[in-house]
């Protein structure tokens, strides 16, 4: 099948997607305060590399010239997170005016370029002073939270018509209070329940506060997804399966949708209950104006008696001899279908958003040129497979790329490469790589 623009209606949404901490750098310039992802980042093995989000795209003092490439590359819209250390230091409290004036010469000049801007309130950089006081795990989280996002509706709303409250709470949680794996580090059942809640609460208040304010926007908040199947179809592990599909696809979208936590098909949910204060069910549920998907593989799950608490365990993509990117995902373009169908299948008309997909491969830079073909490939088949939901009767209506350029990623520093854009690091300078120049054709609404 070729696939086409046009194939997904005229009001489908295009863009790519970033995140404050892994482009902008200038931890220390301009008044910003410590986020736990500058805390965590250097701390000694914490990150795979040993590196640091510090400089990474350097984007705070280059965002100009990255807007220009992507104006460029005829990208219409730009999701991107405000770093909340960067307009509140301390959380709460003192307002940064240089932060405040950063995001506004941002904002401006996206519009100046026709490049419509839409904001993330929370990608995970969680201002440190808030962590010393117990961070997502204190229900004073709800309070802070509100206060941050006021002052960025008030300052930033005139401009702004789409808002995104959270960016995947169950890795920011899990992965932050459980794991320990992400900042903050740490490794406790306890906080992590109470983490879990408080931003389960957070993303329906923060829903609820940005429509009190600014009425005429869109408002969505944004889930990480990964279709689950079984290993094999023995009982075991199929309910291992369904176990694992209700913690990292169900436990967020499901309150919000006013279906409660799915606790019967994972119990362990009931040790929530210590930090479910009574009106706590009304609050946790707000009708957003679209829900953001993002997805990358799929997982199969086997069952493990010797995994505690969920008896299921991941058996890995290069266990299972598939094809994967950078990051050992499996490359399996049908489970952004089977997510979208998922989603799709909740009562309600709330319009579905990819708000990331994309992979990360090892990227060459040879001679000015990245013939990334199979990051082109995989954007290909993922988006057929995004039509075909579409097709179906799917309330899909838009795609953002992860992401315009090479990041910091996370706790694995630089090596994984998902950008259509590189970077070489130790000069900060942009080549645009082939995927890049094929999606400007796409967005052409050339046919391939």
């Amino acid at each position: 099948m070729q696939l086409s623009k046009d194939d997904f209606g005229a009001d489908f949404t295009w863009g790519v997607s970033a995140a404050a901490y892994q482009i902008e750098g200038a931890h220390q310039t301009g008044g910003k305060g410590a986020s736990v992802w500058d805390t965590f980042s250097n701390t000694k093995g914490k990150i795979k590399s040993g590196e640091t989000g510090n400089v990474a795209c350097d984007f705070y003092h280059k965002y100009a010239h990255d807007l220009l490439l992507m104006h460029q590359l005829h990208i219409p819209n730009f999701r991107f997170s405000i770093s909340w250390s960067r307009v509140l230091p301390n959380g709460t409290g003192f307002v940064n005016r240089s932060g405040i004036e950063f995001y506004n010469r941002l904002i401006d000049f996206c519009l100046e370029l026709d490049i419509e801007p839409w904001i993330t309130l929370y990608h995970w950089d969680l201002p440190y002073e808030l962590e010393k006081k117990g961070g997502w795990a204190n229900r004073e989280i709800i309070d802070w939270f509100n206060e941050y996002v006021q002052l960025c509706i008030s300052r930033f709303g005139d401009r702004v018509k789409n808002w995104m409250v959270l960016n995947e709470p169950m890795v920011f949680t899990g992965a932050g209070y459980f794991l320990g794996i992400h900042a903050p580090g740490k490794r406790n059942l306890r906080s992590f329940f109470a983490a879990a809640h408080h931003a389960a609460l957070c993303q329906a208040e923060g829903g609820r506060l940005i429509r009190s304010l600014k009425s005429d926007c869109k408002i969505g908040t944004t889930f990480s997804c990964s279709h689950v199947e079984p290993l094999t179809q023995d009982a075991d592990d199929i309910s291992a399966a369904v176990r694992m599909d209700t913690l990292m696809n169900r436990m967020f979208i499901e309150p919000l949708l006013g279906l409660s936590y799915p606790v019967k098909d994972l119990p362990l949910l009931e040790r929530m209950g210590e930090f479910i204060l009574p009106g706590d069910e009304q609050k946790l549920a707000f009708d957003m104006d679209f829900i953001g998907i993002q997805n990358y593989t799929r997982e199969i799950i086997r069952y493990s008696r010797l995994v505690p608490l969920i008896n299921a365990k991941i058996v890995s993509a290069g266990r299972r001899n598939v094809e994967t990117t950078a990051m050992d995902w499996e490359v399996y373009p049908e489970s952004i279908y089977h997510l979208l169908k998922k989603f799709g299948a909740y009562p309600g008309k709330t319009q579905l958003i990819v708000t990331e997909n994309g992979a990360a491969f090892p990227d060459i830079l040879s001679d000015g040129v990245v013939a990334d073909e199979k990051r082109i490939k995989y954007l290909q088949s993922y988006l057929k497979q995004v039509l075909r939901a579409k097709q179906e009767g799917v309330n899909v209506n838009g795609y953002f790329v992860w992401t315009f350029l090479d990041n910091f990623e996370w706790a694995e520093g630089y090596r994984p490469r998902f950008g259509l854009v590189h970077v070489d690091f130790s000069t900060q300078k942009r080549t645009i790589k082939n995927s890049g120049r094929w999606y400007k054709n796409f967005l052409d609404a050339a046919t391939y």
